[in-house]
């Protein structure tokens, strides 16, 4: 049995007999004898191989026509066409066409966490490779510590990072790293001479040690407020009521003085603090008002007296000179005099004449 074979531009045919591949023909008109199979291939399409692929390689002139990839079981390879991603190829030995198209692979190793390889950031977030990656996101307000099998291994700052994903435990913790604010409110305390009280304070801090205040420390935030706590109740009681209201202003700094030390070991910087309110008791505040207003009627009494004091020895040292100057009494008299007579129009008595002309003519004499 003879019959033709017509293989056109990017095509290929395989001659099999028996299942056993016997020939390759290539581009142009062919002659097949005997009982024989011809599989035509478009180059355009990816080589399915029809039986066993290692087989078919043994036959040099179908060899030279393929691009051989084999994947292993820890990999993947990302497979472009002319430049353009087309698609994942998994564990694997796959055939391409030579000469047709432009065939490119970029194999990953899937048994690592980092991805290492040229793989452009807007592929890893495709739908058929996304599956293969694990994304984890820092803010641009947050710090974060990326963990691996649970062991630290470095600090990442903001930005997208994204890891293979495989059996190997992959966490990035994330803190907030702008300055925040913590409220101790209500805190009823005790002063030294046992005045009962209640104080509003605030502090204002920032994580300075990402590791300190993630790993060394368990819930920094709940040991700060009771680090503070304490030292607020620790300080107003070595204070009497009087003084406390006295350094009020200057209280809170010496309290983080006093913990400067385990607020560092927190990881934290505080960069303010203060006391918002000082609440006393009713009675308490009766108490106060009251003292308040003794100590106000004290003072006005105290400026009186010593106004009074100040005019009296004004009075004695104007009569002394008067005692001493016989022309100064004589103006002194003029003064008031005139005194009178600026606001006196005028007075007149039954005898006639005018009082204040007649007082006028006395002292001008």
């Amino acid at each position: 049995m003879i019959r033709k074979v017509r293989i056109n531009a990017y095509q290929v045919g395989l001659v099999f007999e028996n299942r056993k591949l016997v020939g390759v023909l290539e581009e142009g008109t062919a002659w097949v004898f005997g009982n024989k199979e011809v599989m035509v291939f478009e180059k355009k399409q990816t080589f399915v191989a029809p039986v066993e692929l290692n087989l078919l390689l043994q036959n040099e002139a179908l060899a030279s026509l393929l691009e051989v990839v084999e994947i292993a079981d820890t990999e993947i390879a990302l497979y472009f066409v002319n430049g353009i991603f087309k698609e994942v190829l998994v564990t694997g030995r796959y055939a391409f066409w030579k000469g047709y198209v432009k065939n490119e692979f970029v194999k990953a190793d899937l048994s690592k966490t980092e991805i290492t390889e040229q793989i452009p950031t807007a592929l890893l977030e495709t739908a058929k490779l996304k599956m293969y990656v694990r994304r984890f996101q820092v803010a641009s307000y947050e710090k974060g510590l990326l963990f691996v099998n649970g062991s630290f291994v470095k600090e990442l700052t903001a930005g997208a990072y994204y890891f293979w994903n495989n059996a190997i435990s992959v966490e990035v913790k994330t803190i907030d790293a702008r300055q925040q604010q913590l409220e101790i409110s209500g805190q009823e305390l005790l002063t030294k001479d046992k005045a009962g009280l209640r104080i509003n304070f605030f502090v204002r801090y920032q994580v300075a040690d990402i590791y300190k205040a993630l790993v060394d420390n368990k819930d920094f935030e709940k040991q700060l407020y009771v680090l503070m706590q304490l030292a607020l109740r620790a300080f107003i009681g070595s204070l009497t009521l009087d003084e406390l209201l006295n350094r009020k202003d200057t209280i809170a700094k010496e309290i983080l003085e006093n913990v400067e030390a385990k607020i560092k070991d927190l990881g934290l910087t505080i960069s303010d603090a203060g006391i918002r309110d000082v609440i006393l008791p009713g009675d308490m505040k009766e108490i106060m008002n009251q003292v308040l207003v003794a100590e106000k009627k004290a003072q006005a009494n105290s400026i009186m007296r010593r106004e009074e004091t100040a005019s009296t020895r004004s009075l004695l040292n104007t009569a002394k000179l008067m005692e001493e100057n016989e022309m100064l009494w004589k103006l002194k008299e003029m003064e008031y005099v005139e005194k009178i007579a600026d606001r006196i129009g005028e007075i007149t008595i039954s005898s006639g004449g005018n009082v204040i002309t007649q007082l006028k003519d006395i002292f001008l004499k």
